[in-house]
């Protein structure tokens, strides 16, 4: 029987843990599953909170710091000093996972030992709503050669995973190492990426695998404000992969092109649109410029740069009214509704 060792990370969400926890214990029947829930000095009741679901259960250990550490040194002590089972899942204590998701990722782990850990889709549901209605009944598996998926991940310059639908295999998270602190906000994207420079990448088919919690507190949220730090944090995560892991990365010059080009088209795209939305005064269209440029110096080239110089001649005001009239925005508004439609439906 395999073993998984679950990390629950939790500041303040201890009105969360205890939904989260069953869903790990009371919903996955099959592995032999520990917990461990580690409190980073929450100011609130989340510590007494922890303690009493340990008490009840002797599967669940609790370790509660005395002065705030912050989430990356918390999430590398459950990872790298606590877990000792064949696979580990980092799981904030705000989400919870789909009834038989580790029974599933387990499965697919046993079978391939080539894949160093595994995915599936997730499931965000409003805080306050009803969870959405998941899958849990499976359609296989695939796995995707480590390098292939780590080119995609730099060709689209974007993450497909969230975090609690992961199941990584022991060994390699030691092998690889913790999560980098210089990444507070894109950490996760990069420690996908060097874990499949070192291994092969299973997808859970058919079945859902965790719910992520959508509220205020969300880390990954990004207002307009944040949309420039999102970008940046992106491109220092593509470059430290590129940095750490250069002796397993072919063609790595290419890669970096590649990924450079899509976030300079990133940011002129959210630079443009705002003048679509009429959104000037939120978002920071010089700084994306700015940034585009960064990225790539012929950046003035590209499509979306032609887009956004057009928009700023038809001006601010003017533009949100003659949308239809410019080709390019009736353009963007059907390649947001493929991009979403097809994130719904992709694992990769």
């Amino acid at each position: 029987m395999s073993t998984v060792s679950v990390v629950i990370p939790c500041y303040k969400y201890g009105h969360f843990l205890t939904d989260c926890v069953r869903s790990v214990l009371d919903e996955q029947e099959g592995p032999d599953v520990r917990v461990l829930i580690i409190d980073d000095a929450s100011p609130d009741d989340s510590a007494e909170t922890a303690r009493k679901l340990a008490a009840s259960d002797p599967r669940i250990e609790v370790r509660v710091h005395e002065r705030n550490k912050g989430h990356i040194a918390t999430y590398n002590e459950g990872l790298l000093e606590w877990a000792d089972g064949d696979y580990v899942t980092l799981l904030s204590a705000d989400d919870r996972l789909v009834p038989g998701a580790l029974v599933r990722a387990a499965a697919l782990l046993d079978a391939h030992p080539e894949a160093g850990f595994a995915y599936g889709r997730p499931l965000r549901f409003q805080h306050g709503g009803p969870l959405p209605k998941a899958r849990t009944r499976g359609t296989g598996s695939v796995v995707y050669p480590g390098q292939w998926w780590l080119e995609r991940r730099f060709r689209e310059a974007t993450g497909c995973i969230t975090s609690p639908e992961v199941v990584v295999r022991t060994s390699l998270q030691r092998e690889v190492g913790g999560y980098d602190p210089a990444l507070p906000h894109a950490g996760d994207i990069e420690m996908w990426m060097r874990l499949a420079s070192h291994a092969d990448v299973g997808y859970v088919k058919g079945a859902d695998q965790a719910f992520y919690r959508v509220h205020g507190g969300n880390m990954s949220t990004v207002d307009f404000g944040g949309q420039l730090d999102d970008l940046r944090q992106r491109l220092i995560a593509y470059e430290s992969v590129l940095d750490k892991c250069a002796g397993r990365i072919p063609d790595a010059e290419r890669l970096s092109a590649a990924v450079h080009t899509r976030l300079a088209r990133f940011a002129l795209r959210r630079a443009y649109r705002a003048y679509d939305r009429g959104r000037t005064d939120a978002v920071p269209v010089d700084e994306l410029v700015a940034f585009a440029r960064e990225c790539l110096p012929g950046f003035a080239a590209l499509p979306e740069y032609r887009a956004l110089r057009l928009r700023q001649r038809v001006g601010a005001k003017a533009m949100p009214y003659l949308q239809p009239l410019v080709l390019s925005a009736v353009a963007e508004r059907g390649r947001e509704w493929l991009w979403w439609e097809s994130w719904k439906r992709r694992g990769i």
